[in-house]
């Protein structure tokens, strides 16, 4: 019974997960629903540029913490270890409703492109979110949004540990599913005040989150991911690989912590 109700709790998170998606989509790009990156409940300037910030801190605070292994160690005391990932996608999802339900509008515009410019910028973005879609399934879609746990759980099945393997896109990105948000959130033909906020919060987020990350990584695979970094570009191919923004920053943070 209890493997029952940790797998129909999987099937509901990823149900809940796939909705935020797809309003995710159309919140940043605009399109047509009452509640977007550009229109909703309007407030004076401090006010809403307040609200945003306090609901972008949430959410990183939440992903922060909970993708932290110390966290999930204790958190799985307390819950069933098939449940996890599946709790953090969940509570995710639910922040990320509640900055679409709360986000503060700031429409004063920033750039304006029309013309065929205004056609490839929306097309990059499009293109930013299927390269979201497609490196989810190049590392395990399933697992990544807990379904796979609660299912291997539901057989009987022992999950196996991480194993740390290169394919596809990851061949030439170590994070291409961040690109992907990256470039989602940065192309657009008319960019407001409010979404060049959001773009520049989520985009210095998810490079901290890469350094983090990264160090787990390490300590997780070893000289093998340390080698894949030294081999591959973070999120664009942009100058040398060995003497990347983001790799003076890890040392940087490696050696604070190692004094």
């Amino acid at each position: 019974m209890a493997a029952i109700m940790v797998l129909a709790y999987g099937a509901m998170v990823y149900i809940v997960f796939l909705a935020t998606l797809l309003y995710s989509v159309a919140f940043v790009g605009d399109l047509g629903v009452a509640r977007s990156i550009d229109h909703g409940t309007a407030a004076p300037f401090g006010q809403a540029l307040l609200a945003d910030l306090i609901l972008l801190s949430l959410f990183a605070v939440q992903h922060s913490i909970m993708a932290r292994q110390a966290f999930k160690r204790w958190w799985t005391r307390l819950i069933p270890p098939a449940a996890e990932r599946s709790t953090y996608v969940l509570v995710s999802s639910l922040l990320l409703a509640l900055l679409f339900w709360q986000w503060r509008p700031l429409p004063e515009a920033v750039w304006r492109v029309g013309g065929w410019g205004a056609i490839v910028l929306q097309g990059l973005f499009w293109c930013g979110w299927l390269l979201v879609l497609i490196s989810s399934f190049a590392i395990d879609h399933f697992d990544l949004f807990g379904l796979r746990q609660a299912y291997l759980n539901f057989r009987g099945i022992p999950c196996p540990p991480p194993e740390f393997r290169v394919s596809g896109l990851y061949r030439h990105l170590r994070h291409p599913l961040l690109a992907g948000f990256i470039v989602a959130f940065w192309a657009t033909p008319e960019m407001t005040l409010g979404h060049l906020i959001f773009a520049l919060a989520t985009t210095g987020y998810m490079a901290i989150g890469i350094l983090f990350e990264e160090r787990d990584l390490i300590a997780l695979y070893g000289e093998p991911y340390a080698e894949y970094r030294r081999q591959v570009w973070a999120v664009l191919p942009l100058g040398s690989v060995e003497e990347s923004f983001s790799e003076r920053l890890l040392k940087g943070s490696a050696s604070t912590v190692g004094t």
